[in-house]
């Protein structure tokens, strides 16, 4: 009769030890990794439902981010009509497209601590509009730049973007002077120009992150607008400019840390075109 003799409960021989070490190194590798991702991420500031609403005719206006440099904006009743959504202060105007479902966007208040007339338009027909509702607010901000640390309308990311998670990577242990140059250096390197969607692009197209990132290429406002998820996300103050290099309509960026100002333009580092003389600002985002 052949007797088998079972191990003990809890023994292993050496090849079974190996086995448990090794899991455990994986386990400590993304644990590690998984601490410096939650070390970048904290520094990531998110927009959030405030339930401060404010409503006039079919405008309405979630104001609770004020302080922090944005609102949240929808319409009450959808349709199928163009919406323009207008945010005015000091005589400047900054106009956009708004949902015509419902859907709440997240709007810079770019003109730093005010009053703001908020306003929504409602398309009647052609290029005609009619207003739908008007709202005023006054907007006490932490920060002059505090509207430029989170996702808007034009620099639209989410917890979720590659772009966050690998600005993450870039970032770990970094002053944010080197993971401004990490993150210019990983932009000049990684994406080129999109000669046929610049050929192709219609007027009023939004920037594109997720499609752009995913390609690895997009126009001007696409590279941008990558560019300042991956700074904002850090922490740093990354404003999408708009306006003209010399005499060409373009799109850069324009970022501050340790107290300065720091131009950096995508385009240009990844097509090696020459040195810009002049950039004349029209809008920011």
């Amino acid at each position: 009769m052949t007797i088998i003799r079972k191990k003990p409960y809890g023994s292993a021989g050496p090849g079974a030890l190996l086995s448990v070490f090794v899991t455990l190194g994986i386990a400590l590798v993304l644990l590690t990794a998984a601490l410096l991702a939650w070390a970048g991420a904290e520094k990531a500031r998110w927009p959030e439902e405030s339930g401060q609403i404010q409503a006039a005719g079919k405008l309405l206006a979630d104001t609770g981010g004020a302080p922090q440099g944005y609102i949240r904006a929808a319409v009450s009743s959808p349709g199928s009509k163009r919406l323009k959504f207008r945010v005015t202060k000091d005589g400047t105007t900054f106009t956009y497209d708004l949902d015509n479902q419902g859907a709440y966007e997240v709007f810079p208040l770019q003109q730093g601590s005010g009053s703001y007339e908020l306003s929504l338009y409602e398309q009647v027909s052609g290029k005609q509009y009619s207003q739908a509702g008007t709202i005023w607010i006054n907007a006490e901000l932490e920060d002059r730049n505090v509207c430029f640390l989170y996702p808007n309308q034009y620099v639209n990311y989410n917890q979720e973007s590659e772009a966050v998670a690998v600005a993450e990577a870039l970032s770990s242990g970094k002053t944010d002077a080197e993971i401004y140059e990490a993150v210019c250096d990983y932009m000049s390197k990684t994406f080129v120009y999109d000669f046929v969607k610049a050929a192709t692009i219609k007027a009023g197209q939004m920037p594109d992150i997720e499609g752009s990132w995913e390609k690895k290429m997009g126009v001007c406002q696409d590279l941008s607008a990558i560019m300042c998820c991956m700074l904002r996300s850090q922490g740093i103050p990354a404003r999408l400019m708009i306006g003209y290099a010399d005499s060409q309509y373009h799109a850069w960026v324009q970022t501050r840390y340790d107290g300065e100002e720091h131009l950096f333009d995508p385009t240009a580092a990844v097509n090696g075109i020459g040195k810009v003389k002049d950039y004349s600002v029209e809008r920011y985002y």
